[in-house]
């Protein structure tokens, strides 16, 4: 992503570059209706390009909102197996997951190995996987 579009009736987040090939690749929008929400970008929690983490607040408890691009080598979905961070309050994990499965799209007849990561993923945060 090369910078992100604005709207004034739109508040963007998205993570900041730290280096020339580290730009990010995911962009989150809310309307300011919703801003007595109270949106925040988390980016101390996940620390990648391909993953945005927002928290709101609603009713004293804090929800959050994951936004992630997976590519095709599946980085993001990797990054987070591999990080030990489980977050229980995810709300909706959303994206471009680039996985193509017979579980959810059932045009395509093959299994793929990176559909055991993703519904690893959404259990860790006890989400469930909507086709």
């Amino acid at each position: 992503m090369v910078g992100v579009l604005n709207h004034s009736d739109w508040i963007t987040f998205s993570r900041p570059s730290t280096k020339e090939n580290d730009s990010p690749q995911v962009a989150s929008y809310m309307n300011i209706r919703l801003s007595l929400l109270c949106f925040l970008l988390y980016k101390d929690i996940f620390n990648h390009r391909n993953i945005s983490l927002i928290s709101f607040s609603n009713d004293n408890s804090i929800l959050f909102l994951m936004d992630i691009y997976s590519d095709l080598s599946q980085m993001a979905l990797k990054y987070l197996k591999n990080t030990e961070v489980i977050i229980n309050n995810v709300l909706i994990m959303t994206e471009d997951f680039n996985i193509c499965d017979n579980f959810w799209d059932l045009n395509y007849f093959f299994y793929s190995t990176h559909s055991n990561l993703l519904t690893d993923i959404a259990d860790s945060s006890w989400l469930i996987i909507s086709t």
